[in-house]
């Protein structure tokens, strides 16, 4: 198991969810607010970032300020870190050697 998914386990992740995050948006395993928030990581990733306004309104329904800024923060050093490690070819180190990691299918505009 790696670190990021005991981490995500102790915050009630569930094995289900991992499985279904490709397809968050046809699951049953993720209620409403969890798939907004997951459409909100998708369109922060893209390049460019470009948030809906209504998106971003369904947000502050859900969030106070402070927590939008910590919601928004992850997202962008996660979003940070994957750019940053590939031009320099950083490798995963083994910590989840022989789990599963289903990695999404690009979508087509």
């Amino acid at each position: 198991m790696d670190i990021g998914s005991a981490v995500g386990r102790k915050q009630g992740v569930t094995e289900a969810q991992l499985h279904d995050l490709a397809d968050f948006e046809s699951s049953s395993e993720f209620s409403e607010l969890e798939k907004l928030v997951l459409r909100y990581a998708e369109a922060m990733t893209r390049t460019p970032a470009e948030v809906p306004e209504e998106m971003f309104r369904a947000l502050e329904k859900n969030f106070s300020p402070a927590q939008l800024v910590e919601l928004t923060s992850a997202i962008a050093w996660e979003n940070y870190r994957a750019r940053f490690n590939r031009p320099f070819g950083v490798e995963a180190e083994g910590f989840s050697e022989g789990q599963a990691c289903a990695v999404p299918m690009r979508r087509t505009a």
